[in-house]
Order: structure tokens, then sequence, then C-alpha cells
């Protein structure tokens, strides 16, 4: 698991995400900010290999080749929050969706719809879900992966927030999934969401009000 260095510039950026009164405008432009350094970091962690360019004056350059098959998956709603970023950031790069809803009163996660790149098993799977709390959706999203052929150690996990729990429950069913995350909580209240918390993370970044209120 990879926590991002808690840097006085990641701290405030969650003091303005983490604020109930910030606008719309505000959280979605920051919390783009950390999915920015997220999806930097869960790149790093895939494999790369050497190679050598020409620069303009004539010299060679031992650098670094990215991986050449890369896809992303988001766990939706939420996760499309991070689509914009990744296909900024890896041009052309294949999307896949998963949507997974949790059980409002068993609080277990059920599967309506997934739909991944073909080959999607020949590469590497950033895995985007920003919630990790009771870490049920994300082993339900990891199932559908591995059903694609997809194995756990070509999987990173990009995350916003972690409970203690979720991390826990994660790493003893896949040890092998990479994991990259922006805090890691203190812990979930009787609702199972995070405490301090962002809220609805899905609901605050689309600008809608919670699903089942008018």
């Amino acid at each position: 698991m990879l926590l991002l260095p808690q840097t006085n510039q990641l701290r405030a950026l969650h003091t303005v995400v983490r604020d109930k009164n910030a606008s719309a405008r505000d959280f979605e432009v920051y919390s783009r900010r950390i999915i920015r350094l997220l999806l930097e970091a869960g790149l790093d962690l895939l494999p790369f290999e050497k190679c050598e360019v020409t620069t303009p004056v004539g010299e060679t350059y031992h650098g670094l080749g990215f991986t050449p098959r890369v896809s992303g998956v988001s766990v939706v709603r939420a996760g499309e929050s991070m689509e914009a970023e990744l296909r900024d950031m890896v041009p052309g790069i294949s999307i896949g969706k998963i949507l997974i809803q949790r059980d409002k009163r068993t609080k277990q996660p059920e599967l309506f719809y997934k739909h991944l790149p073909s080959d999607i098993g020949a590469g590497h799977v950033l895995l985007m879900e920003p919630m990790l709390a009771t870490g049920g959706s994300a082993l339900a999203a990891l199932d559908v992966l591995r059903e694609a052929g997809v194995p756990d150690g070509n999987v990173v996990l990009i995350n916003f927030l972690a409970s203690p729990a979720g991390l826990e429950r994660v790493g003893l069913a896949a040890p092998n999934v990479k994991i990259v995350t922006s805090s890691i909580e203190d812990g979930m209240n009787e609702n199972a969401f995070m405490v301090p918390g962002i809220g609805d993370f899905g609901d605050r970044f689309f600008g809608t009000v919670p699903a089942g209120t008018s």
C-alpha cells in the first residue's frame, strides 16, 4: 500500500474538499488535483522498460519507456471522477466500467453492470475506486477483473480515502494488488461512512443530491 506523502500542500487540498460548505466547483477542482497526484503515483508502480532516445544536441539519453498495455477501469459512479484526468495523462487509454451498488440494508455490494476492454487480461489495470470503506465494492470489482483474466499483481487500485478496516480486508483477500491512497481515515460510523470523511464523493463531485432524496 502506498500512502501519498502527507505534505502541507496535500493537507490543504484535503481541507478544501472535506469542508461541508465547499462549493461544487471548488470540490471538483481541488479533488482533481489530488486525483492527478494519485494517478501519477499509480502509474509509477507499473513496469518500465529501458529506452534510448537521441536528444536535440545529438546525444543519447538512456531513459525508460512507459508500460505499453495499460487500461483504466472505473467503479461507477465515483470512479468516473478519475477518468478525465487519466485520459489526459495517457492519451488513447481504454476505459472499462463496473457498476456495483451497496445494498442499503445488508451493506453488501451487488454487481449490476460491467463492460471491459476485450484485451484487458493482457496488460495492467488502474482500478479507480475513490472510496475504500468496508472494501466490499473493491473486492467485487477485483472479482470481475479476475474473471476477465487480469492477475491481481497487474492491478493498481487508485483510491482517494481508505479506512483501516477496508485496507486490511483488501490486503488479506488480495495481497498482490497494489493500493495508492491519499488518506487513511480514523474509521467508519454506524452507516459505514468513513470519518472524518468526505461525505458521498460521487454526489459531491458531480453536483447531485444523494440518491433517494428530493
